[in-house]
């Protein structure tokens, strides 16, 4: 069960945090709680796997470099290499689907080099060959969803 902190903040920013240079006192005077307090917050809900990271994401087509990678990964390691794919810093999701290829993830990096050194190390690191998407078109797809708590906090 989530403290209402972690309630507010997932249902108010998983869009629109703020840019600044103390993006977290921002959020503190809004919900009426410390700096340091959303802080921790936001530590324990990934420490929890609640979230998977706090950070922009920005038209890689624009500000650098992206592609869709999967993997087919044995169903007993696939929390441990999800865990390692999610160690990059350049990973900004990653989720499990019903194919041959069952781990899919997207990386983005500053530049097409980058990327490829990401790609690289994943690919040494799990052992496992990749399938490597580029994107050949841009469809826009909200990723913010209004949750639908069961419980009072």
């Amino acid at each position: 069960m989530l403290d209402n902190l972690s309630r507010q903040l997932i249902d108010c920013y998983q869009k629109g945090f703020p840019v600044g240079p103390r993006p977290f006192q921002q959020l503190a005077a809004e919900f009426g709680v410390k700096e340091q307090e959303v802080i921790d917050c936001l530590r324990t809900l990934r420490s929890q796997r609640v979230i998977t990271r706090v950070g922009p994401v920005f038209d890689h087509h624009r500000a650098g470099s992206s592609t869709l990678a999967a993997l087919a990964v044995p169903s007993e390691r696939l929390l441990e290499i999800a865990d390692f794919i999610n160690s990059f810093e350049g990973v900004n999701h990653n989720y499990e689907r019903e194919h041959e290829f069952n781990l899919w993830f997207v990386v983005t990096a500053c530049d097409h080099e980058d990327l490829q050194t990401t790609l690289q190390a994943i690919e040494r690191g799990t052992g496992m060959p990749m399938l490597v998407l580029p994107m050949e078109q841009a469809y826009h797809i909200d990723l913010g969803f209004q949750l639908q708590w069961q419980d009072k906090a």
